[in-house]
């Protein structure tokens, strides 16, 4: 149950709260373990390793994700409110036809949507705002935030460094995805479900096929805790067979796991085969694209414009967590240039923090170019700049070793798979950063611990 008036804890404050000589040792053994802690883990930052993970309470990460999963309810509701099949909401949302791939255009709007999300989250006054909400089966960073913080809880246990005291790490995320993925699909004991990516696309060694699967490869093994042979390949590699069964790695799949974008795959026979699986009713995939069109982040200004006829809590959760949001149009756009100190422009359709345009960053001619830009190319949002909160973290300087702390922004991905909360990806900043929180920028990625 939501309540309306939580306190958000200070950010930072359950780190602080930890005896001194714990915090000490911690940043210590971290800035001597980053090679390990970190080693093939995505990153384009060449000059910071994070010398520990974030330190959050465990009642306030409990908070988050119920407010996460109310908020993905709204999202539905409003699109459902809209539209009743996939392909309505397309044509609302104004997405081409086909950009999408791999969707039924007369799909109906269900909760099954609601399988995998994960919203992005900024602290601003102390308070969690949701700045965009991924929903879909492909979302980036979780085996990243998993594995690092595995690493650093067996590094603290190996060292007696967390001994008595209540701190653990969030509870693995990859786990969860796992349990949803077999009992979403209903799927049999010993099931052989393809993960399919698309290496073609931009993220660090996705260039090097064979060693990224490799790296992959823990992920396979615990999945047979699940019951699932997990079969990982580029989707390029996809066939069908006679019986129009997907085949992978030389043999039929009875489900596929799509961890790649349906709008920016790149398109190949291995896809079309995807496709045809699907049409053909053989391929039970986690998740639909459809759900892709629910992360649009137009539905946030359709939760602002539902906003007064809803129930007095959702509507109180809408104002306090989400920040206000309404389409780039031409309407808006003296209003756009006028107001630039307070507004943030976003491609409604984007992620990775392309095509963001941050107001009080940026020169008042750089601004008014890129919304009126925004404007002629269509599908684009309009949010109310928030300035986030910073805290103070520890980190490793590559080049000498030295440990430096600085407060830095930070944000929160919290993933919940089949309605279920699990752990999250910290997003944290480097001393210098610039305010944009991807990969591409450079930010530093981990699970978190938390402090019961």
């Amino acid at each position: 149950m939501i309540d309306p008036n939580y306190q958000w804890p200070a950010v930072g404050r359950a780190w602080a709260e930890l005896p001194e000589p714990a915090r000490r040792a911690m940043v210590a053994s971290g800035a001597a373990a980053w090679e390990q802690v970190f080693h093939g883990r995505a990153t384009y930052n060449k000059q910071w390793r994070l010398a520990r993970p974030p330190v959050l309470t465990a009642d306030a990460w409990r908070e988050l994700n119920e407010v996460c999963d109310r908020l993905a309810q709204l999202i539905l509701d409003a699109c459902r409110r809209r539209a009743g099949t996939a392909g309505e909401l397309r044509r609302l949302l104004g997405v081409p036809a086909g950009e999408t791939r791999l969707l039924d255009e007369a799909e109906p709007l269900t909760e099954a949507l609601l399988a995998a999300y994960r919203p992005d989250v900024i602290f601003s006054g102390g308070v969690p705002k949701f700045v965009e909400y991924n929903i879909d089966s492909s979302l980036g960073g979780g085996f990243d935030a998993d594995t690092v913080i595995q690493r650093y809880a067996r590094l603290y246990q190996d060292q007696g460094i967390l001994d008595e005291l209540p701190v653990r790490a969030a509870p693995s995320l990859l786990d969860q995805r796992f349990v949803a993925i077999r009992d979403e699909l209903r799927l049999p004991e010993g099931a052989r479900v393809a993960l399919l990516m698309d290496f073609d696309a931009d993220y660090p060694g996705l260039d090097d096929p064979q060693t990224f699967i490799r790296i992959l490869d823990p992920l396979a093994v615990r999945a047979r805790d699940f019951g699932i042979d997990l079969v990982i390949a580029p989707v390029s590699t996809a066939t069908v067979d006679a019986d129009h069964r997907l085949v992978v790695d030389g043999a039929p799949v009875d489900a596929l796991f799509r961890l790649f974008v349906p709008n920016r795959v790149t398109p190949t026979a291995g896809l079309d085969a995807v496709a045809r699986a699907l049409a053909a009713g053989t391929l039970p995939m986690f998740v639909s694209a459809a759900a892709w069109l629910l992360g649009n982040k137009v539905t946030f200004a359709w939760l602002w414009e539902d906003v007064a006829g809803l129930p007095a809590d959702d509507q109180a959760l809408i104002r306090r967590h989400v920040p206000y949001t309404v389409p780039l149009t031409a309407a808006v756009l003296d209003r756009a240039i006028a107001e630039q100190a307070t507004l943030v422009a976003k491609p409604a359709d984007g992620s990775a923090g392309h095509g963001v345009l941050l107001g009080p960053e940026l020169s008042a001619t750089d601004w008014a170019d890129g919304v009126r830009a925004a404007v002629g190319q269509g599908g684009a949002i309009l949010q109310e700049y928030l300035p986030t909160d910073r805290v103070s973290m520890d980190f490793v300087q590559i080049e000498t070793g030295e440990t430096v702390t600085a407060d830095v922004p930070y944000s929160l991905a919290p993933y919940l798979f089949g309605r279920k909360a699990s752990g999250g990806l910290a997003r944290v900043g480097y001393p210098g950063c610039d305010g944009v929180l991807n990969l591409a920028h450079g930010v530093l990625l981990t699970g978190v611990l938390l402090k019961t």
